[in-house]
């Protein structure tokens, strides 16, 4: 080796030393930050001591275990804050596990359950905006895109309900297109009047485009009195005193047709949606439409636990508010067990045991065959003596048993759970066939603490637990001719039924097994003298005692919720058809600059104007519908329309855009008009 490669291998060594202390010391500091919890600088020393020295398997293994002490607590944080809305503080810590663990997927979904939940705050204050703004539609879109992602949100789950308890009643996709006329306030009256001229004259009034179809009787008579009710309300009510139904075909086109199964089917639109269930069991829900709703047209996929179903728009909102009441999380709880098992024996074995046998067997002359002979000559030289040995016992045995189970365990509503605390015994059955092969099989006996529990969550937040105990022991192996061993068990069972508060404690005890014997051998006469017994005897005595402790403790960890009453009832139409009897009050358009604000409609009797301005007669109103019938002969059948529109105060004060209550009352040709 020359010089120059000396020098190198010597530089090479001391460089080597020289890391291996950097590494140590930045070890040390690295042990030291982490007992002042200061991980993410422990993590930073762990590293250098690493980057020193590659190689180093301790180095490395305990770098991996801070880092994993340190990941879970701030993610413990993290998730601590994100609960509580505190996304400030939430996402620094994140972005501290994932500099720490660049691939942890528990950050990563915290992350993005950020990134959406700031999206559908967005969302939900839009849609709080269009809400207040009275655009009901585009409030309910908004909220769906927020339900659909996450159906526990709970702004958007109160502004829904918010929404459908401020709409009448459920409205299709279509209906909701129509426009503002539909809603405009109206007063009729029509008395055996033609089909026909109904719809012409709300025609007249909303601006409503009516299209019939060709089997609808024109000629077909009705008679309908409403006062200060909408457009709305009179069309639905006209339909369904005539068995008819709707289809509206934009914002200002009706068509009407027959309630008949086969015009049904032609016109009646139908819409598909599909619901991904993440509690409910399809199966069961899906029986639940079908016997509800009459749904037919249900395919249910088991394997991604979804529906799809295929009806009309009524059926499928009714099918959502079922769902939902389908689709709740399960209760659950944490059951906290505690099972003591003590078992205490006692032996005391103290006396002298006597021969109590002897026994005289003559012996052969050659010590192989007894003959007749040695029987004529017996005498003390053979004849062999056999006697029990005498035996000293001073035995005392002591022994204590001590079980303790402390589990703790997480079951969902109306599910069994098991608790096994002891060994299992194998026991060997043996099968003899035709043929003369005998075929063993094992099988597995669980003997010791066997606890089974059914809890079942209340929403007044009480646990009823159906609860079954067992404990068994050995109490003896039998041999079998054929070698194998059958065990004789011991039980003791308690099968009861607990109705408790959340945290309450129920201690449950009294498995007792006491058993004492006493057992022993004496003198027949001397042993029987008080005090001498274990003088001129022996005695046995054998005490044992076991008993069984249960103490449970339920917490209710996600409690049984009621469904709130608007979601628990709301109407669901007739037999026949889905679609409720009535449309409810459905308000007039509203005014400008205030949405809110909904006129009331007009008095029956409005007061009479004020003489310095008195009113214009109806006739010559420019708002009133010119729908006016020919004039007809007394007594030819013919209808008489008049038209007037009442005013709550004198024109000269009423508002320009405030909308007027239009009033149609007819009668035969000749017969007197009702007063005013």
């Amino acid at each position: 080796m020359t010089r120059l490669s000396r020098i190198r291998a010597a530089s090479a060594l001391v460089l080597l030393l020289l890391a291996g202390c950097a590494g140590q010391k930045a070890f040390r500091a690295g042990g030291e930050l982490i007992e002042q919890k200061q991980y993410e600088a422990a993590l930073e020393q762990y590293r250098a001591a690493i980057a020193a020295d590659p190689n180093n398997a301790e180095f490395r293994l305990t770098y991996l275990k801070a880092r994993d002490q340190a990941v879970a607590q701030w993610l413990a944080e993290a998730e601590r804050a994100q609960a509580a809305g505190r996304s400030g503080e939430a996402a620094p810590l994140f972005m501290q596990v994932l500099r720490a663990d660049e691939k942890n997927a528990r950050a990563i979904r915290g992350l993005r359950a950020m990134e959406r939940d700031n999206r559908h705050a967005q969302y939900v204050a839009e849609a709080q905006s269009a809400y207040s703004q009275g655009d009901l539609d585009g409030a309910q879109a908004r909220l769906r895109i927020v339900l659909s992602e996450n159906p526990a949100y709970p702004s958007a789950i109160e502004l829904n309900g918010q929404i459908e308890q401020r709409r009448a009643q459920p409205r299709g996709a279509s209906e909701q297109r129509l426009a503002e006329a539909f809603r405009k306030p109206i007063s009729i009256e029509f008395r055996d009047a033609q089909l026909r001229q109904v719809f012409e004259v709300i025609s007249r009034a909303s601006g409503l485009n009516f299209v019939l179809d060709k089997e609808v009787r024109g000629d077909q008579r009705t008679t309908i009195f409403l006062r200060n009710s909408t457009v709305a309300n009179a069309l639905a009510l006209t339909l369904l005193t005539n068995q008819l139904e709707q289809r509206v075909l934009d914002s200002s086109s009706v068509l009407i047709f027959p309630s008949t199964t086969q015009k049904l089917r032609d016109y009646q639109a139908l819409a598909v949606k599909t619901f991904v269930l993440a509690n409910g069991d399809a199966k069961n829900v899906a029986n639940t439409l079908r016997t509800i709703l009459k749904t037919r047209d249900v395919v249910v996929d088991e394997k991604q636990n979804m529906l799809i179903v295929r009806d009309t728009p009524e059926a499928l909102r009714m099918a959502e508010k079922l769902i939902t009441l389908h689709d709740q999380a399960p209760p659950e709880v944490m059951l906290e067990v505690e099972i003591l098992e003590v078992q205490r024996n006692r032996l005391l074995k103290l006396g002298i045991e006597y021969p109590g046998r002897a026994s005289l067997t003559p012996l052969a002359s050659d010590g192989k065959t007894l003959t007749l002979a040695d029987l004529l000559d017996l005498g003390s030289h053979n004849i062999g003596v056999t006697i029990d040995p005498l035996a000293i016992n001073a035995n005392r045995t002591v022994s204590d048993v001590r079980v303790l189970a402390n589990p703790r365990i997480r079951v969902l509503n109306r599910e069994k759970a098991k608790i096994v605390v002891g060994q299992k015994v194998p026991t060997i059955t043996n099968t003899a066939t035709s043929t003369g092969f005998v075929a063993g099989s094992v099988s597995y006996l669980d003997v010791g603490l066997k606890l089974e529990v059914e809890p079942n969550v209340s929403p007044d937040g009480e646990v009823t637990i159906k609860m079954g105990l067992e404990v068994s022991n050995i109490l003896d192996r039998i041999q079998q001719k054929d070698g194998t061993t059958v065990y004789q068990l011991g039980t003791r069972n308690a099968d009861t039924i607990l109705r408790l508060h959340d945290g309450e404690n129920q201690v449950l005890a009294g498995l007792i097994n006491d058993s004492q014997t006493s057992g022993g051998s004496h003198i027949p006469g001397l042993g029987d003298i008080p005090g001498l017994d274990r003088v001129f005897g022996s005695k046995t005595d054998d005490s044992q005692q076991s008993e069984v402790v249960l103490s449970i403790t339920p917490r209710i960890v996600r409690p049984a919720v009621r469904p709130s009453v608007r979601d628990a009832e709301f109407e669901a139409g007739t037999e026949a058809s889905l679609k409720p009897l009535s449309l409810g009050d459905i308000p007039a358009p509203t005014q400008q600059g205030n949405p809110n604000n909904v006129p009331p409609p007009p008095p029956n009797n409005p007061p009479p104007p004020p003489p310095q301005a008195p009113a214009a007669p109806a006739a010559a109103s420019p708002a009133a519908p010119a729908a006016v019938a020919p004039s007809a002969k007394h007594g030819d059948g013919r209808l008489a329309l008049r038209s007037s529109v009442q005013l709550s105060q004198p024109p000269a004060a009423r508002p320009a855009d405030e909308a007027p209550s239009h009033e149609y009352r007819f009668a035969l040709a000749g017969d007197a008009l009702p007063q005013r």
